[in-house]
Parts: structure tokens; sequence; C-alpha cells
């Protein structure tokens, strides 16, 4: 009948000891002595070769991977020497040693072989978990330089995985600790679900979450968000298990639970980004006690405006042959159809936005009137810039109401405001 491990380790560790005092026997050691020497050398044996395989793992095989790494043009063997997932590994050996060669350090002393072997295991379960995780950061690590972690992060799948591993690693550790099998833990482990369920609440909401926003594309990174509930606007720098993290436009960094992004409204702003422009959508509030229709004298100056001089053309011909057919009396202004200032003001902000260089001729282009209200009259543009960037989109808009806001005076129109110190002041002068 064939021997098992554990009897051919029996037999091969008493051989050792034998062996041991065999010599310390041939060289006159007194018999009292003996097996305190034997003891000593055991394991003082055991433990010198746990040293000398650690050294050689760390001198010659980490070094020639570090080296081979180095010659490669790939990156992916950098980033796991950068997260010392070889360097982990390596911590195995001693203990592999430890656990293989326990009956020769301590000869016929099951205690201390069971205390010892226990403690190399817990020791390499331990040191296994560290080199997953440092595995699996690099995978992250990997991932995030290709185009497509932006969107579909898996950070937070990663993290789900790891979170299983360690669960799992630690019942191990405590399976050997108490010396239980681990099906009895885990059967165990049925009774506490409710509470196991409540410890990780976060962790099981965050997962959930993440399934719904890498599935959705609801949000990824680089992603600018707005989420007022928890102060956050800016830029997705992080996508994790349980939160996400947000850089806002101060520089401030918002910690946002993964789980509110389904169960709370947000604003993404990606739709923007991949669009290719940015809106303007501001008003002007026009005084309408400046409202009138244009003099002859008022269209003929208008007529030198580069933006509406073909604009006038064409509409002055239209207006003549309609109140030639109806026949309308032009002594009166309220009869038949005539420029407006108002109108003609439109039709420029119309052409200067068609003529200008940073305005997407694409997308939505609109100037309208809103409802009259106590403010006036408000002429709004809503028009794309083609250029995103926020410094530059505020640079352009800001360009474009300057302007306006100048050349409204030229038609004879008047920009609303409420009355100030200085108005009062010129009242009572």
């Amino acid at each position: 009948m064939a021997e098992t491990p554990t009897e051919q380790l029996t037999e091969n560790s008493s051989q050792v000891v034998d062996l041991i005092n065999r010599l310390l026997t041939e060289w006159g050691v007194k018999t009292e002595m003996i097996p305190t020497l034997s003891f000593l050398i055991a394991l003082s044996l055991v433990i010198i070769l746990s040293f000398i395989s650690n050294l050689i793992t760390k001198k010659l095989i980490l070094n020639f991977i570090h080296k081979f790494a180095d010659k490669t043009k790939t990156k992916w063997d950098d980033i796991l020497i950068k997260n010392k997932v070889f360097t982990r590994m390596s911590h195995l050996v001693p203990a592999i040693i430890i656990y293989v060669l326990a009956h020769i350090a301590f000869p016929a002393m099951d205690n201390m072989i069971t205390f010892a072997r226990n403690f190399a295991m817990i020791y390499m379960i331990i040191i296994f978990l560290l080199v997953v995780d440092a595995f699996f950061n690099s995978i992250i690590e990997i991932y995030d330089r290709t185009a497509k972690s932006r969107r579909l992060p898996i950070k937070s799948f990663i993290q789900a995985i790891k979170v299983i591993i360690y669960c799992v690693g630690g019942i191990f550790v405590l399976s050997t600790i108490i010396g239980k099998d681990v099906g009895a833990i885990f059967a165990g482990l049925g009774a506490l679900t409710a509470v196991l369920i409540l410890v990780f609440k976060d962790t099981l909401l965050g997962f959930v979450a993440g399934i719904q926003l890498a599935g959705n594309r609801m949000v990824q990174k680089g992603d600018w968000i707005e989420m007022p509930k928890y102060g956050a606007d800016g830029d997705v720098i992080d996508i994790s298990l349980t939160t996400i993290k947000v850089q806002n436009w101060d520089k401030t960094i918002s910690t946002i639970p993964t789980y509110s992004l389904v169960t709370d409204s947000f604003r993404n702003w990606r739709g923007m980004s991949e669009s290719g422009g940015r809106r303007i959508k501001r008003a002007i509030n026009i005084d309408m006690n400046s409202i009138k229709f244009c003099s002859p004298e008022s269209i003929e100056r208008f007529k030198k405006f580069h933006s509406i001089s073909e604009y006038l053309e064409s509409r002055l011909n239209d207006i003549q042959k309609y109140n030639q057919e109806h026949q309308i009396d032009n002594s009166q202004l309220v009869n038949g159809r005539r420029l407006t200032n108002i109108g003609t003001f439109r039709a420029y902000i119309v052409g200067y936005l068609k003529n200008h260089p940073n305005i997407h001729k694409d997308m939505t282009f609109l100037v309208r009137q809103l409802p009259p209200n106590p403010n006036g009259l408000p002429i709004e543009i809503y028009v794309f810039s083609n250029d995103q960037v926020w410094a530059n989109y505020e640079a352009i808009q800001a360009d474009i109401f300057d302007h306006l806001l100048a050349v409204i005076p030229e038609f004879e129109l008047r920009v609303f405001q409420n009355p100030t110190g200085a108005d009062f002041s010129s009242i009572t002068k």
C-alpha cells in the first residue's frame, strides 16, 4: 500500500534526525545533550534554508525578472513589477519551506508541528491575497490605458471580485485557526446572511449600481457631471465599488456614493462633449418704449450694415410688392407692412452670428422673442459654439454680447435696466 505524503514526511524527518544524532554521537557529544542539540540543529537548518531560499528568490529570480521586463517593449510587465506582484509572490517561498520541513524542525513534537504548519499556512494565504490584490490593481491600471476604459470602467467589478476573494481567504484563515472544515464554516455563514447583508450593504448596493451605470453608460471617467445634493460640479476622476470621485472646477474633490447616481438625479454633460458644440443661451431685455417703425433715414443707414444689407434689399422688395398688390395707403404708418427697428435688430443678430467663426452652423440656431415681461422684451440667442473649452466658450459668449450691447443704440433701441442711484441722482438735478 502506497504511503501518504504525511507518512513520507514523517519518515524523512526521522531519517534526518537519526543522521544528526549519529553525527553528534560520533563527535563525542554527551548522550543527555544530544536531543537538545539535535532539536536546535534541525530548527536552525530549517531557518537557514528558509533564509537562503528567500535570498535566492529576491536576489536572483526577481532581478532576472526586472531586467527581462526592462528589455521588453510591452508595458504590462512593468506595471506588474511596479505593483510588486512578483515581490509579494517571493514571500511564499520561505513559508512553503517551513510548511514542508516542519517535521524536521520539530521532530516528535506534534503540537509544534501543527502550530508551525498552521502559521505557515495562514502566512501563505495572506501573501496569496496580497498577490491577488496587486495583480488586480495591475489589471485596472493596464485597462485604464485603453480607450475602452472611458466607456466601460471595470474598477468597481474588480473591487467586488477582490471583496469576495478576501472574504473567502478570511474563511480559510479562520478554518486554519480553529481547525474546522471550510465547508462547515460556509454552512454556518448561511444563518448569518441577514447580518452579512447589513454589514456589506454599501458594497452590495455599489456593485449593483456599478452594473447599472456601466450597462446603461450613465457615467464614465472624464464625464462632467452636476449633482447639487453632494456639491459636485466637475469631472469624474474615479469610479470605485462604493464611491465616485468628482474633481470640481474649484479643484476640490466631492465623493458620491455609487448607488446615489442610480437613486438620485444628476446631470451629465457628456452629450454636449460628444456633440462638438456648447450651448449659448442668453437673452437681452429691450425697453419696449424704444420699439418703433423704421424711418426712411434709418433704413438708408441700416443698408450700410454689412450683416443685413442683402436682407434689407430682399425684405424691402417683399414689403413694397405686398403693399402695391393690396393697394395700401402708406400715408398712415399702421397700414400695410413696414420694417421695425426690433425686427431689423433680430435680423442683424442672425447675420452677425452666421458670419461668426466660432458659432456651430450645423446645430440649433435660434434668435427669438420671448414673451414680454416687466423687464422688457427679451431677445434670446440660442446657438452653439464650436469650441467646448470652458475658458474659450466664456470668451466667445462675452465677445458676442459685448458687440450686441454696444450696437443696440444704432437701431434706436434701448436696453431695459432697473433704475440705479445714478438715474435718481440725474432726476434730482
